[in-house]
């Protein structure tokens, strides 16, 4: 049985780095799907507001259109609190059988202040996207438990493109083509 890849964060907006690294994932772990699932409000980043819930779950949708292999849930966003990435596997273990919880490697960084990382690893397999750029230099006792997976260093961020947005710049070859006309159609990031 293949495994199901959880992939969260605030997707503020989602890049085309987003989607080009988690397929990279997707095809290195032989997973069966990827499911994307946008926070309402991350605990480590309580002091920062993201835009409203719906826009960022809408424009998820619209970029995991073509792959049929990723999905996006809503879970986060409805229990309308903080996002506790425990909480979430547990909800999804329900559901699934094999679970491997997809993270950046400056979260590996900080995952010992994270709400219960060791029952994390219980219900998930740590999977880490790590970029040539990233010096593997163990900061905490999780890096142990984490399988780091080279991936494409892809230099898009969320700040820069809500700053170039901002600034009315483009953000062509940033997002895809239909994340760039709802961010225009509805005014965001200006």
């Amino acid at each position: 049985m293949k495994a199901i890849g959880i992939y969260g964060g605030s997707f503020d907006p989602v890049h085309l780095g987003h989607l080009i690294t988690t397929r990279f994932i997707y095809e290195k772990r032989n997973l069966e799907k990827v499911i994307f699932i946008p926070n309402h409000k991350s605990p480590l980043k309580q002091d920062i507001i993201p835009t409203a819930d719906e826009h960022r779950f809408h424009m998820l949708q619209l970029a995991i259109e073509p792959f049929p292999f990723f999905e996006v849930s809503d879970f986060e966003i409805k229990k309308n609190d903080v996002s506790y990435t425990f909480e979430t596997l547990v909800e999804f273990k329900n559901k699934y059988e094999k679970l491997e919880l997809i993270i950046g490697y400056d979260n590996l960084c900080v995952f010992d202040k994270w709400h219960l990382p060791e029952k994390i690893l219980e219900l998930a397999e740590l999977i880490v996207m790590k970029r040539n750029t990233d010096i593997v230099k163990p900061q905490n006792i999780f890096f142990n438990s984490a399988i780091l997976v080279d991936t494409p260093t892809i230099d898009i961020t969320a700040t820069d493109i809500r700053s170039r947005v901002k600034n009315n710049l483009t953000i062509d070859y940033l997002v895809p083509q239909k994340v760039k006309e709802y961010i225009s159609r509805n005014r965001l990031y200006i």
